[in-house]
């Protein structure tokens, strides 16, 4: 790519201020941890938010001391280890946790709990730390509680897991989940997580030499793989789309009952709602060669849906949702450009050797990140997809700073990526 002035900019910058993201242990956290880092999210310990900011701190400490990579190690590990000191028999870890603790719900199998990146997270950690996972072992139990209960009670019949409420499920307003029943959406988003955290702990327990332990997590994920083909694949529109599940029983009564001569023969309905979500197909390697060609050439290419000039629109343009007004309380994913779908999406992009596409996002998301640092000398939650102006919350760090691996391999090496990141 043509040298751009920014790069240089978002590594001296951000590679500066990663310190800030680092917390001590206290009162419930009794590990050492990392935050987002702004004053907002001040000192709780979050979910995806530890697991993706842990993938960027990483392209940071690459050129770093062996004693700074040391420092920080405990906080690494701190994330996954304090989220398992949660654990329990039943599966239960909170979605996020401060020092005084997580209230745990009065019924858990009715409310949203951690999203499936705790193995990934973990996983992570193994893979950059040449395959050593002994460190995990003595909480291991509860990680395979946590994707038991998943299993058990996160997961529909017809093989999608489903989102309990609509509260705290990441994309915060994602219109497929957003003030829908509960239990009604098998979000696709929680899905392609989900298909790689059985791949994660798959790999955990092969680790840990837990061989035919690992073989049930292998069916599982061979299994949610069928039922993501099948439930969530488009071929009208060429995409991967969230489902709704809010559908009454399919009863079969003795005697005459009406629609029993032809009850449903379908256990969901394919929700056409527009979201990014449908590019993690390409980031956990969902998607066959042909559907990726289809999701690239007719949606992430098209600049009336998705591609704008800063990156990714979080949702259609053409959706009667889009809306870019500032949101805190939900954060809004109805339009605008976001670090981490940005970043997602781009993975997706060169896991499948989509090079052109791969550099054209990254080179949108070093120009935004850069715009602002040199306005405002720090970075925002997100932003305007047309202009790349910042809506909300200066001082966010995050998973913004994963800017720097795209960084990275637009200068020609090898960024440091997540847990199994490879093409099909």
């Amino acid at each position: 790519m043509k040298k751009s002035p920014h790069l240089a900019l978002l590594g001296r910058k951000l590679g500066r201020d990663y310190p800030r993201m680092l917390r001590r242990p206290g009162g419930a956290l009794k590990h050492p941890f990392l935050t987002p880092g702004s004053d907002q999210y001040a000192d709780v310990l979050w979910d995806w938010d530890s697991w993706l900011t842990n993938v960027a701190l990483r392209q940071i400490l690459a050129r770093a001391t062996p004693a700074a990579r040391a420092k920080v190690q405990p906080h690494e590990r701190g994330c996954v280890l304090n989220f398992l000191e949660f654990g329990s028999i039943d599966g239960w870890v909170p979605i996020f946790a401060g020092r005084e603790g997580a209230a745990k719900p009065a019924n858990i199998y009715e409310q949203n709990m951690h999203k499936p990146c705790l193995a990934q997270h973990a996983a992570f950690l193994v893979t950059q730390d040449g395959g050593d996972a002994e460190w995990l072992r003595p909480k291991f139990y509860f990680l395979q509680t946590f994707l038991n209960n998943y299993r058990n009670h996160h997961r529909h019949e017809c093989g999608l897991y489903f989102w309990q409420t609509d509260e705290c499920i990441g994309t915060d307003n994602d219109p497929s989940t957003y003030y829908r029943p509960p239990r009604s959406s098998g979000a696709f988003f929680l899905n392609a997580m989900m298909a790689k955290e059985l791949e994660a702990m798959v790999y955990l327990c092969e680790r840990l030499n837990f061989g035919e332990i690992a073989a049930h997590y292998r069916k599982d994920a061979v299994d949610l793989t069928r039922a993501i083909q099948e439930h969530c694949w488009d071929e009208r529109d060429g995409y991967f789309y969230s489902v709704d599940l809010n559908l009454r029983p399919a009863e079969r009564k003795p005697g005459f009952g009406l629609h029993q001569g032809s009850p449903r023969s379908w256990p969901c309905l394919i929700q056409r709602i527009g979201t990014w979500s449908g590019f993690l197909a390409l980031w956990a390697g969902l998607a066959t060669r042909e559907q990726a060609a289809r999701i690239v050439t007719e949606h992430y290419r098209n600049p009336r849906t998705f591609n704008a000039p800063f990156g990714v629109r979080t949702l259609s343009r053409l959706e009667k949702m889009y809306d870019l007004r500032a949101s805190g309380n939900p954060s809004s994913w109805l339009g605008p450009v976001w670090g981490v779908s940005n970043y997602l999406t781009w993975r997706g992009l060169v896991n499948y050797g989509f090079r052109a596409e791969a550099e054209e996002l990254a080179t949108k998301t070093v120009r935004l990140f850069g715009q602002d640092l040199e306005r405002f000398s720090v970075l925002h939650e997100y932003y305007q997809p047309e202009n790349g102006e910042p809506i909300l919350n200066p001082g966010f760090q995050n998973w913004n700073y994963l800017v720097l691996n795209m960084a990275e391999w637009l200068q020609g090496r090898e960024p440091v990526a997540e847990f199994g990141m490879t093409a099909p």
